[in-house]
């Protein structure tokens, strides 16, 4: 059993990674990655610019220091020029402030523009979250959603600097370097160069396995936050029901796969420096080679030579990081993937601006309405037709999966229909802003959402945020909770923990019900917002509900049918359709489907 266990939990893995793999492959790393990655970072141009210029005196500071060696060498030991004993020590102290000033500045201007962009980059992050259709939220990928926000997107700005500026800067040693090479000889030089490509192409062949690995390390990072994630949501779960060995397996599995992940880019990434060093070190055995001839000849003095080797000892270290920043790039690039994709998902369709002409008499009407989810082998909702008359209160019930719940998300336009058309006072939703039309509706569901904020603020939540002490207060005590409130410490003013949990299941509700009441919507949707309470609590916030009920029309989905009686009308559904509708007496009486399930609850 245990191996079988295990065995579920690797291709439960594996195949969510290849899931996530796939995404990757289906936005190749090209040109306009790059260049979406760096007009981010264009737009902070002027510290840009000042930052790349105190890099270039950062780097003019360097070969300066090689060509004094031969001077140094040459006139200053030999004693021709006695005055360098003081000259040449001051002159290497202000060249290294120099440097130290020109790069602190680059620095501190570099990370400026990486946290600026980074700051824009969550910013079109969460805005595109929040816009993001509700189908999207049901596939289930909370951990790879956290793992943009937290590292991608941070390996996006931070390694886009990074590359930035080793590219600027090293590039001018480099390039300054060489000129020194040069002038100091340039059949010396002629060695170096060719032996450059060498490197370089030693290079490019670590780059492909390095862009690979760095795609799965992104993969394996946000399956490691979901298991992470799972574990402090379930804890509770875990510990009842003996889960550690189980959930030790899966962290265990995730973890190794991740180290496995590092283990190979950073073996990559460590061998490609000894490899580039030994062509490094056959090119400098061949110039000094060449050296020794040379000077023999009497063509280059101790001087000379000096300065040359002091120039191209400088030169490794800038190439080294030129080579190693490959590795950089490819983590850039891979996270670069992983933002874009969520910044380009697609925002929910906002297909017309229409309004109501006010306030929402609240006429629902469904006409004809069939909606099938993607994948699925059948339709969820099957030619659903039901008129709702304003301030009725109309019970959706029926067994788990009749379409009760699709039903009432078609009108705030979380779902949308397939076939037919839904109106509400005469008007097709579709030809409405979403933003008027959400104005209409309001909700209260089993699960209950609030926000690790003052209770306050979860009554006045949103476009209510501006609601008076007093408005909420009346909510609350319409919803039979103001009483409870006023005993606490802070009073409104009380923090509710991360998911309210401070509070219990009935006062979460009624909290529920009182932003609903200060939202004061025209239509109610309550879905199964009493079936996870106790009977005092269900007592206790039906008696809340029943306030905010009055006046609204109310579509109620409810498992608990003693709950929906007192409805205008019930409307029974199974896989998918409307098999019966009526007020409770009328149902009962025609011995149908509904006075089966009535009857089955009431002996239970």
């Amino acid at each position: 059993m245990r191996v079988k266990s295990q065995l579920h939990l690797i291709q439960s893995v594996t195949l969510t990674s290849s899931s996530k793999a796939a995404f990757a492959t289906s936005h190749p790393i090209n040109n306009d990655l790059w260049r979406r990655i760096y007009s981010r970072v264009g737009v902070y141009w002027k510290g840009l610019a000042l930052a790349i210029l105190f890099m270039a005196g950062a780097a003019a500071t360097q070969p300066t220091l090689a060509v004094a060696m031969k001077p140094l060498l040459d006139e200053g030991f030999s004693g021709t020029k006695p005055e360098y004993v003081w000259q040449v020590p001051l002159a290497i102290i202000g060249l290294i402030f120099l440097r130290g000033v020109c790069n602190f500045f680059s620095d501190y201007l570099l990370a400026w523009v990486a946290n600026n962009v980074l700051l824009g980059v969550r910013r079109d992050m969460f805005e595109k979250l929040l816009s993001m259709p509700d189908s999207e939220f049901k596939k289930g990928d909370s951990g790879r959603l956290l793992n943009r926000f937290t590292v991608d997107a941070g390996n996006v700005t931070g390694y886009a600097t990074e590359v930035l500026t080793v590219v600027v800067r090293e590039s001018l040693v480099v390039v300054a370097m060489v000129g020194v090479l040069l002038y100091m000889s340039w059949g010396l030089t002629l060695i170096i160069l060719i032996t450059m490509p060498v490197s370089v192409l030693i290079s490019r062949s670590f780059i492909k396995r390095l862009r690979r690995i760095n795609r799965d390390t992104v993969n394996m990072n946000a399956e490691l936050t979901r298991v992470v994630g799972e574990g402090i949501d379930g804890q509770r779960v875990i510990k009842l029901f003996d889960g550690y060995a189980f959930e030790r397996d899966r962290f265990a599995y995730v973890s190794g796969r991740l180290r496995r992940f590092d283990m190979r880019a950073s073996t990559s990434d460590a061998a490609l420096t000894p490899i580039t060093q030994v062509v490094t070190a056959v090119a400098v055995a061949a110039v000094i080679a060449v050296a020794l001839s040379q000077a023999n000849a009497g063509e280059l003095t101790v001087g000379s030579f000096a300065a040359f080797m002091a120039a191209l000892a400088q030169i490794f270290d800038p190439v080294k990081r030129l080579t190693k920043v490959a590795g950089r790039m490819q983590k850039m690039l891979v996270s670069a993937e992983s933002v874009f994709t969520l910044i380009d998902q697609p925002s929910e369709t906002e297909i017309a601006q229409g309004e109501f002409p006010g306030r929402a008499r609240g006429r629902i009407e469904f006409h004809g309405v069939s909606h099938r989810f993607p994948d699925a082998e059948v339709d969820t909702l099957r030619d659903i037709t039901l008129i709702v008359e304003p301030g009725q209160t109309i019970a959706l019930v029926g067994r788990s999966g009749s379409g009760k719940t699709t039903l009432v998300n078609m009108l705030p336009r979380f779902v949308s229909p397939d076939g037919g058309a839904i109106l509400i006072d005469g008007l097709d939703i579709n030809s409405l802003a979403l933003r008027n039309l959400r104005e209409q509706l309001s909700l209260v569901s089993q699960d209950v959402v609030l926000f690790d904020d003052t209770i306050a603020v979860n009554v006045g939540y949103g476009a209510l945020h501006d609601a008076s002490e007093d408005e909420i207060r009346r909510a609350l005590k319409a919803a039979n909770l103001l009483e409870f409130v006023d005993q606490l410490p802070l009073g409104i003013h009380t923090q509710v923990g991360e998911n309210a949990t401070r509070l219990s299941g009935g006062q979460r509700q009624r909290l529920a019900i009182a932003r609903a009441l200060i939202k004061n919507a025209p239509i109610l949707i309550l879905d199964e917002a009493t079936s996870a309470l106790d009977n005092e609590s269900e007592r206790q916030v039906q008696a809340s509900l029943e306030t905010l009920m009055q006046g609204r029309t109310t579509l109620v989905i409810a498992h608990r049918l003693s709950t929906v009686q007192n409805a205008d009308k019930i409307v029974v559904m199974d896989n998918g359709r409307v098999i019966e509708q009526g007020s409770h007496s009328e149902l009962l009486a025609r011995e149908g489907a509904y006075a089966a399930l009535y009857q089955m609850q009431f002996r239970e």
